[in-house]
């Protein structure tokens, strides 16, 4: 299961209401204002004008603004006539308003339970998916991402403005913290392919990992780093990967002024969507035909048009521009650029498809 599977019309319904919830409640609010300012001044108003007693005046009014159709308390002098007719047209009004403000209230909680529960149970199904801790500026782009190559993940994050800006954008979500057990637990973490943590704090990176590598020691870790100190740190606590915006922005810059060719050329690959041509990486499996098979032998320039810039074996070791002897083992993952509709059918083959 994807998360385009819930990026539909009717959840994006479902988010308008939710962020439409908070202006209801802040109208039901003023409609109970001015309701209650209508009974008081309608009790006092009757208590003054008719000389009745308290009782008397404030079951005039509320049986006035009910409108149920009882008979006067007492014969009402030109005065009271006027204030009850003051009372119908503010009192009536504020009352069905408040009335019907308050059931669609309840009746958008039930939604938004029942709206809850479709996600837990999406979150469920889940398997070899993404947690992605954090949904600030690179959390974002995570997602976008992950989107367009259709990779199932789930978002956890406690701020309530991010909450809603998830909601709009259809991405399935937890709202929990990502340094306690049981929101990890919860978001599938057993069942996961790799975590993603990218919060604000270098010190709450480190929590995050340091957690989720005790419930899961096969998690493929990144987290992002704002610190060279915290590299080391988030290592230490299990992260397979430390990404620092700063250092890549900073080496970004530098080759956009000594080599802005070759920063055009991978950026182009890597943004130009327009463009059919894919950086990818692909695991020989066990059963792939690739398995013993020579780079010569393979095919993978003649059958599908792929271009070959790295191997790197199941130790770790890199090999880069791979030459035409050498041998594919299982395990192997294959660093390649080619057209999208070619990777797809290289990928079965990888995977002994």
């Amino acid at each position: 299961m994807t998360a385009a599977v819930i990026r539909s019309e009717g959840d994006r319904e479902l988010s308008a209401r939710r962020h439409g919830r908070e202006w209801l409640v802040a109208q039901l609010r003023l409609a109970l204002t001015v309701l209650a300012f209508v009974i008081s001044g309608g009790t006092i108003g009757f208590m003054l004008i008719e000389g009745w007693g308290f009782l008397d005046s404030i079951y005039m009014t509320i049986i006035t603004i009910s409108t149920v159709g009882f008979e006067e308390v007492h014969p009402l002098s030109s005065g009271g006539k006027l204030l009850g007719i003051a009372i119908i047209l503010t009192g009536v009004g504020s009352a069905g308003f408040a009335v019907g403000t308050a059931a669609r209230i309840m009746l958008e909680d039930r939604i938004r339970e029942a709206f809850g529960r479709r996600f837990m149970k999406a979150i469920g199904k889940l398997k070899d998916h993404y947690i992605i801790c954090g949904f600030g500026r690179m959390g974002r782009i995570i997602c976008e991402e992950l989107t367009e190559r259709d990779v199932p993940f789930v978002v956890m994050e406690i701020s309530e403005d991010a909450l809603g800006e998830l909601e709009r954008e259809g991405y399935l979500f937890l709202k929990g913290n990502a340094t306690n057990d049981e929101d990890l637990i919860e978001a599938g973490i057993e069942r996961a392919a790799g975590l993603v943590s990218v919060v604000t704090e270098d010190t709450q990176n480190v929590f995050i990992v340091l957690t989720a590598r005790g419930l899961n020691p096969k998690l493929n870790i990144v987290a992002r780093s704002a610190t060279e100190e915290s590299v080391k740190k988030l290592v230490r606590a299990g992260a397979n990967k430390v990404v620092s915006p700063y250092f890549v922005g900073g080496h970004r810059i530098a080759q956009a002024i000594m080599r802005p060719t070759v920063l055009d050329f991978l950026e182009t690959i890597v943004q130009n969507k327009e463009m059919n041509l894919r950086l990818e990486e692909a695991k020989v499996s066990p059963k792939s035909p690739l398995v013993g098979k020579t780079l010569s032998d393979s095919g993978l320039r003649k059958d599908f048009n792929i271009i070959l810039f790295a191997v790197k074996s199941a130790t770790g070791t890199m090999l880069f521009n791979p030459s035409s002897d050498t041998e594919f083992k299982a395990g192997d993952t294959l660093v390649i650029l080619g057209d999208t509709s070619d990777l797809n059918g290289f990928d079965k083959m990888v995977k002994g498809e």
